[in-house]
């Protein structure tokens, strides 16, 4: 059986420890067992009801009317909210909730709903990265197994790679500008939307996805009109410390620009010719739109 630690179930459902003690105290809506430590421990039917809770509650629900709902009834409410460009936050926990049962059509409604209020690239921006680093969080302290983060992150991905088709037609000519992530890199959504941002802004771009070595990118760049490298590294499995590996490529592309982001380019300490580290997202957008190659 999985447990949770309060402070995980704080995580997950926004809602804050010493609320969810008040909570235990005060009403007799929702009990948390305790380990022999005398820990408070929560287990999954706990926190997926803690997650419809929390999305009562961040919708304006008052705790005291939350408390006298029963199971059935709670669900039936959570039902019942649409979501709009208010509240669409507040998805995250249905999101959640979804990919712990693997409710493909649960999970895949909400993102209907959200798209349709809130538009794609806000949808992506500003819920699916949230959710996506909440359940990390899960999957790190190994409550959460890898096939629930492939079964949320394959639909999503999916979705990104749906809309970037829309701009197919505009891909004509040589492309310009190589994407890729490194070897054993395999956080493959964030380049999927760097791609679509990049197209949708009239970039010609060859597409070489996730866990590509150098060789196979050497390849690519050697094509007519190749004027630009574009890098996202979120876990650095190279071999290399990241500055040795952004040596290598500086030596084996010396004609090119290149641009690298994601958080495993943090810890590079030097600077070199011609390679760019794009550390914010304000820092991507920007270069995409303005086309600084």
């Amino acid at each position: 059986m999985q447990s949770f630690s309060i402070r995980q179930i704080e995580l997950l459902t926004g809602i804050k420890s010493h609320t969810l003690r008040i909570w235990e105290q005060r009403y007799s809506f929702f009990k948390a067992p305790r380990k022999e430590s005398n820990l408070r421990y929560y287990t999954n039917e706990d926190l997926q009801q803690l997650l419809c809770i929390a999305f009562l509650y961040h919708n304006g629900w008052k705790v005291s009317k939350i408390a006298s709902l029963s199971a059935p009834e709670l669900a039936e409410e959570v039902e019942k909210i649409n979501l709009t460009n208010e509240n669409y936050p507040t998805a995250i926990q249905q999101l959640l909730k979804a990919a712990i049962n693997f409710n493909e059509a649960e999970f895949v409604s909400i993102l209907n709903q959200l798209q349709e209020q809130i538009g794609f690239e806000k949808l992506i921006k500003e819920v699916c990265y949230s959710y996506l680093h909440r359940v990390g969080l899960l999957w790190d302290t190994n409550k959460i197994i890898p096939a629930q983060e492939h079964f949320s992150s394959y639909i999503i991905q999916n979705r990104v790679i749906s809309e970037t088709e829309t701009f197919s037609n505009m891909q004509t000519g040589e492309p310009e500008i190589v994407l890729f992530c490194p070897e054993q890199e395999f956080h493959e959504l964030p380049l999927l939307f760097i791609n679509y941002l990049l197209r949708k802004n009239g970039w010609r771009v060859l597409y070489l996805g996730m866990n590509c070595s150098i060789d196979s990118v050497r390849e690519a760049a050697a094509l007519p009109g190749i004027r630009a490298l574009y890098l996202h590294l979120i876990t650095n499995f190279t071999g290399f410390g990241i500055d040795d590996y952004f040596e290598t490529l500086r030596k084996t592309f010396p004609d090119k620009i290149i641009y690298a982001s994601g958080k495993g380019i943090e810890e590079s300490q030097r600077s070199f010719v011609q390679l760019h580290l794009l550390t914010r997202d304000e820092e991507i957008y920007r270069f995409i739109e303005r086309r600084e190659t």
